[in-house]
């Protein structure tokens, strides 16, 4: 049977959806056409062409909108304790880059470019033990709200990062402060992880922001990637939260760590850490996530749904 004209709704049908359908069924007629190198085929040899075919971005977008849709509406204490671990998980990027700098030596000639591989242990923890980080949820569930902007998406968006904000940095507060009061790292290493937070606190809060922005935008891209990962996510995060660490970018989960370390041993007071560190790295990240990647990503297939 032919499709239905897009023009032509179908009883109690909008033409918005009329419209929708019929974008639809002009993709999968263009799924199901068959070019003339595919004509020669066999059968299971055409079922291996459309297996190793790339995800479209529309397919992408439906992933991480219905993984954005169950997350709005996860119970709140459910997004708190997995907040909270993954605070504690990220600080594992702090620990390994503390102990490879202690391995290498500070006169390593490639000390930074090495040493960024620990940043990523963290990440790849959080990822794939899908634990609530914040700055993935710049994307995710920012995608539900653009495709249906209502007062109660709104409303389920500002709970779900208010919740998770302060869950991460929770568990960075007290890695933080297990890393400086509980001796269980031993003095080089805790050294160490003084000098990468003191690194940090230099910045000013412009260039803790501007840095920021990048940060925010790979972390988006990199939940963007990984349903098209199949396999090799693990590769994929590493490789991109490596470039933030290399690029000396600002994250503002994994930085919150190093800054409540100085807060913890009294270098830093915690209304300055909120307010001059922490704070401009938040603006930075949800720029670039929300502000540049999201709506981008959701701009590419507007048109097509």
């Amino acid at each position: 049977m032919p499709p239905t004209d897009k023009k032509h709704p179908r009883p109690g049908e909008t033409e918005a959806h009329a419209r929708s359908r019929g974008r639809a069924e002009k993709r999968e007629q263009r799924e199901n056409a068959t070019s003339p190198p595919e004509e020669i085929l066999t059968g299971p040899e055409r079922d291996r062409v459309a297996e190793n075919g790339r995800l479209s971005a529309l397919t992408v977008y439906s992933i991480i909108l219905r993984e954005g849709q169950e997350e709005l509406e996860r119970p709140a204490t459910s997004l708190w304790w997995s907040g909270i671990a993954a605070g504690i998980g990220i600080s594992t990027s702090v620990l390994a880059v503390a102990i490879l700098r202690v391995n290498l030596g500070e006169d390593h000639p490639y000390l930074s470019a090495i040493g960024s591989l620990g940043y990523t242990f963290g990440f790849v923890l959080v990822i794939l033990s899908r634990l609530q980080l914040f700055t993935e949820n710049t994307i995710t569930v920012i995608l539900p709200l653009l495709a249906q902007i209502s007062r109660h998406r709104l409303i389920c968006t500002a709970r779900l990062w208010g919740i998770v904000l302060v869950a991460n940095l929770a568990g960075t507060f007290l890695t933080a402060a297990i890393a400086v009061h509980a001796n269980v790292l031993t003095p080089d290493i805790l050294d160490a992880v003084f000098a990468i937070s003191r690194h940090l606190a230099e910045l000013s809060p412009l260039e803790a922001l501007l840095r920021g922005i990048p940060a925010g935008f790979f972390i988006a891209a990199l939940v963007w990637m990984l349903p098209s990962a199949r396999g090799t996510e693990v590769f994929v995060i590493i490789m991109f939260t490596w470039l933030i660490a290399a690029g000396e970018f600002t994250h503002v989960i994994a930085g919150s760590n190093e800054i409540f370390v100085l807060v913890l041993a009294g270098e830093m007071g915690l209304l300055t850490a909120l307010s001059l560190h922490i704070a401009p790295v938040l603006v930075g990240n949800i720029l670039g996530g929300t502000g540049l990647f999201a709506v981008l990503a959701y701009g590419q297939i507007r048109n097509e749904m």
